[in-house]
């Protein structure tokens, strides 16, 4: 006779398991939206556990997930005889990729476009100049290959924000640093956000900025890393002006 003969299912495979960490998942982005939205404002402390429960409909058992969840992520943070309090934006894990939806969902593009766009500055680059001394034959193919596509998708702006994306990824892992790859989603999140805007410009901007992401290209494949650099750094401010002057009309 098995060992196992009478033992409970592992608790992952328990029907009743995976329907509560479901919901938990599901009620951790409601709360984090509505922290991130400014619901619930920074350093309170939230309702106690039978009106939040209330207030969604949720067991006990969710709820806590939910809180361990967020808690986890930097928003929240459990005190004793106080109760489960918002911590300040500062502590909040804005790498995280929950983290980072949350703030697109909830805010206008307007509201961190700038910002996003200030800390591409700081990494993009780097990461280009990085890639320039790094790459391999394999690299710059990927990296033409994503450049060929935003070419072919120019006219179709799904497909060309997956190109665009996939173009500044390339560089990233072209880099061969684990560190500076793990900036990709942040990356993805940023070109999402503002990407109806940076594109939104007279196709002769759009033909421009094309060239740009060509000419870092070139100049990653010329192993130029100064230039990689440059021709990076001018492509982000001429595309964060579009940005800008999208948002006046």
């Amino acid at each position: 006779m098995s060992n196992n003969a009478g033992r409970a299912a592992p608790r992952q495979n328990n029907p009743l398991y995976i329907e509560q960490t479901t919901a938990a998942t599901s009620l951790a982005s409601k709360i984090g939206r509505e922290i991130v939205g400014g619901a619930f404002k920074e350093q309170a402390v939230l309702p106690n556990e039978i009106i939040m429960r209330g207030r969604y409909n949720v067991s006990r058992t969710a709820l806590r997930e939910a809180y361990s969840k967020l808690t986890a992520k930097g928003l929240l943070l459990p005190r004793p005889k106080v109760g489960t309090c918002i911590r300040g934006r500062e502590h909040w894990n804005m790498l995280d990729q929950d983290v980072l939806s949350w703030h697109l969902q909830t805010l206008p593009a307007s509201d961190i476009a700038a910002d996003l766009y200030e800390l591409r500055k700081m990494i993009e680059p780097g990461a280009a100049e990085l890639a320039a001394l790094k790459r391999t034959d394999a690299d710059i193919d990927r990296i033409d290959a994503a450049f060929a596509d935003m070419r072919a998708f120019s006219g179709n702006e799904t497909d060309l924000v997956d190109a665009d994306y996939g173009f500044h990824v390339a560089i990233l892992e072209a880099t061969h640093n684990p560190f500076i790859n793990a900036f990709s989603a942040l990356i993805r999140a940023a070109m999402i956000s503002t990407f109806e805007l940076s594109w939104r410009g007279a196709e002769i901007i759009k033909e421009t900025r094309l060239e740009q992401h060509g000419a870092v290209a070139e100049a990653i494949r010329a192993k130029n890393p100064q230039l990689a650099s440059t021709r990076m750094e001018r492509l982000l401010e001429d595309s964060m002006r579009d940005v800008e002057e999208a948002l006046k009309h």
